[in-house]
């Protein structure tokens, strides 16, 4: 079977191509409205209820979704999740074409997107496992990190750019013509693959426990995913605050340039795994990788000054892809393959729990900060990013002391033994 997989690493390739093009396409838009809001309210809780609102329904379909993908053909889940995620997308360009979009329609939308996008993140990430070696699960998660940065790297010069001569109605077709392009891959994939029988037939709730019990049964698993989720609850803040930060003292072109330079850090970081990967010492190597998050999160907002912010910036990035393999590689090689898009699924939701946290509240709390200490959005924002990155970094320096988590790791060289010997992970 390894020997089938190692000649599938092509296959994945053209996946991931397809989603680095969606990554870029969803990357455009999310810029272009997220100004397009700002603008329009000139304050941080606009854009994050548009990035709360884009984000919750996901979030909530994720345990569902994951079921699905262990009970259907998974690259045909990509294909509708995809395809029918532009359907959002598609409502509000009408919505634009036929006058000044409100921000309901705005709204609408990105639930709608959301709802379906769905469909795709448990399925994809079980199709890696179904593609791929254990050998080549850290080369692969570095290019998947790479994707996953294209929409800060390539995302903000290429709007910035388009908005200075256009409007953001040029940006939101480019958005769904790439969709086309994704799903092409997705089929071409799924022609090569033979879709296994669907030999579960336990009920729909039962398939949902059973995925709550792989990640709960294994020791530190669960753990490790609670963790997760705090971790996400401050890189939300940086997320959704970032922008308004940077807009309050300067404009969308130099956003624009400022993202990219940053989101740099993780392509950098992403090429370089993508070669060598990470091989042991799991728990260390994302425990630092969170650490130095937290660093370039914490300094990013303290000057107004671009430079220093691209910089800091640009570690804040860099850093992340290592935690994200690290964090990747304990989870998928302490779950069984047949339950892997149910337990992705339970792993998406509580992980990223904390998004819905930072999203709700981190707009708000900068625009309150900002009104008591009168320095406006800009100086709220700035303070809420610096506390979040300090608290990031203790996080990370805790999480060294957990036994639990080094369990995992463990668990995985026992099963695993080749995951000691980075020259066996190469040989692929």
């Amino acid at each position: 079977m390894n020997d089938q997989k190692k000649s599938n690493y092509r296959k994945f390739m053209l996946l991931w191509a397809g989603e680095l093009v969606s990554s870029i396409g969803g990357g455009l838009t999310s810029f272009g409205l997220g100004i397009y809001i700002f603008q329009k309210t000139g304050n941080a809780s606009g854009m994050a209820l548009m990035m709360l609102l884009a984000f919750l329904p996901g979030l909530l379909l994720k345990v569902p979704a994951g079921v699905l993908a262990d009970r259907y053909d998974r690259r045909l889940l990509m294909m509708i999740g995809d395809g029918c995620s532009g359907l959002g997308v598609l409502f509000i360009l009408l919505c634009m074409l036929s006058g000044e979009a409100e921000l309901w329609q705005i709204y609408l939308g990105v639930i709608v997107s959301s709802v379906f996008s769905a469909l795709l993140e448990p399925a994809f990430t079980a199709t890696i496992t179904d593609l791929l070696t254990k050998e080549q699960y850290s080369r692969a998660n570095g290019l998947v990190s790479m994707a996953g940065s294209s929409r800060y790297l390539f995302s903000p010069i290429l709007a910035g750019f388009i908005l200075a001569f256009s409007d953001i109605k040029v940006i939101l077709i480019i958005d769904i013509c790439t969709f086309f392009l994704t799903i092409l891959s997705a089929a071409v994939v799924r022609k090569g693959i033979a879709v296994k029988p669907v030999r579960d037939r336990t009920p729909f709730l039962q398939s949902m426990k059973e995925g709550w019990k792989v990640i709960t049964g294994k020791k530190g698993m669960l753990l490790l995913i609670l963790v997760s989720s705090a971790v996400t609850m401050f890189m939300g803040v940086f997320q959704v605050l970032g922008e308004p930060f940077i807009l309050s003292f300067s404009d969308s072109k130099a956003l624009g340039i400022i993202e990219t330079v940053a989101a740099s850090g993780m392509l950098f970081t992403g090429v370089l795994l993508g070669i060598r990967g990470i091989h042991r010492n799991f728990v260390k190597m994302l425990c630092i990788g969170l650490f130095f998050s937290g660093i370039g999160m914490a300094f990013f907002s303290v000057f107004q000054n671009t430079v220093v912010i691209a910089l800091f910036g640009f570690l804040f990035f860099a850093a992340l892809p290592i935690a994200n393999n690290s964090l990747d590689y304990l989870a998928r090689t302490n779950i069984p393959e047949e339950y892997q898009g149910r337990a992705w699924g339970f792993i998406g939701f509580i992980s990223q729990l904390g998004y819905v946290v930072s999203y709700a509240l981190s707009g708000i709390t900068a625009d309150a900060v900002g009104a008591v200490t009168g320095g406006g959005v800009g100086k709220g924002a700035s303070l809420t990013i610096t506390f979040s990155g300090i608290c990031l970094a203790l996080i990370a320096v805790g999480m060294l002391r957990i036994r639990r988590l080094k369990s995992l790791e463990k668990t995985t060289e026992a099963a695993h033994p080749e995951a000691k010997d980075p020259s066996t992970c190469l040989s692929s």
